[in-house]
């Protein structure tokens, strides 16, 4: 099962904001989607949840285009908080699960679920009004996931969150995806994306600059470089042909080789010096792919 997003395009009042947008969300799988402010992550959520109607392309689900009984199916949970302020949570997640088709005994069950597994579980009761930002945004992925929705997309589901709320939220997330259900989740914290999705979209000035899992998309931005970090000072390494020094801290040294320099060749000098501790390239973060890729 998977959600896919096939050449995508909409302008408000004649500017293009997404161009030819296209990328899948697989069933299962936890999907990072990030950009800057204004690169296009919530117009193209919108589009997907048919909030907003594309000018050119197709959203489809089990290949298949989305209808409205369809997207009654799915989840949604928007950046902006938008569960009232003056209603109890548990009315108002099981009167949300009510408009998704639950019925009441089925949806009272179900929030009463959510809410103890999202830490949640004393506060039922209280006013929206009542609780921190971060229990806010708690009670909101209870919203979104209530009626166990076939697909879920999340505009900022960890913003406010500490650690351990993250941790709690990302459990409940990873449960939906084990049951087959594509989840798409956008985010302005890189590193936090990092650690948790399984597949990363990057997308800039409204078009899908990368896409693909994290080890595919850290092989083919992999950077030239290389580290080594050896038992004593590895000053040595700046006179070896094609080497050209980077960072020198004592043991360890970051460097890049040239085309025509032997890589096995440097590491058997080095193990004639004494231990080699660690030898290999740069494996890149998700910043520093995000920072090449939107260049």
């Amino acid at each position: 099962m998977s959600l896919n997003v096939d050449g995508v395009s909409r302008s408000f009042d004649g500017r293009q904001v997404l161009k030819d947008v296209s990328f899948k969300v697989a069933g299962g799988r936890l999907t990072g989607f990030v950009g800057a402010n204004g690169a296009g992550k919530t117009t193209t959520m919108r589009i997907i949840l048919g909030v907003l109607a594309p000018d050119s392309g197709t959203v489809t689900w089990q290949d298949a285009p989305l209808t409205r009984d369809g997207r009654q199916r799915f989840g949604y949970m928007p950046e902006e908080r938008g569960l009232y302020p003056k209603m109890s949570v548990t009315d108002q997640v099981v009167y949300l699960g009510q408009l998704h088709g639950m019925s009441r005994p089925a949806a009272l069950k179900r929030t009463a679920e959510l809410l103890e597994r999202l830490g949640l579980g004393e506060r039922g009761g209280d006013k929206l009004e009542k609780l921190s930002l971060g229990n806010q945004q708690r009670a909101q992925v209870a919203a979104a996931m209530v009626h166990d929705p076939d697909v879920l997309v999340l505009d900022e589901p960890f913003s406010g969150l500490d650690p351990l709320a993250v941790e709690t939220v990302l459990e409940v997330l990873r449960e939906r995806a084990a049951a087959g259900a594509p989840v798409l989740f956008s985010s302005h914290q890189l590193d936090l994306v990092e650690r948790l999705c399984d597949d990363l979209v990057i997308i800039a000035d409204g078009t899908i600059r990368a896409a693909g899992d994290r080890a595919s998309l850290r092989a083919s931005h992999s950077l030239p470089r290389y580290r080594l970090l050896v038992g004593s000072d590895a000053g040595w390494i700046r006179d070896q042909p094609g080497v050209t020094l980077l960072e020198l801290d004592g043991p360890e040294a970051i460097f890049e080789l040239s085309a025509a320099a032997d890589d096995q060749e440097l590491l058997r000098s080095a193990l004639a010096r004494g231990p080699v501790h660690a030898f290999g390239p740069v494996v890149p973060s998700l910043t520093e792919i995000f920072r090449e890729v939107i260049r």
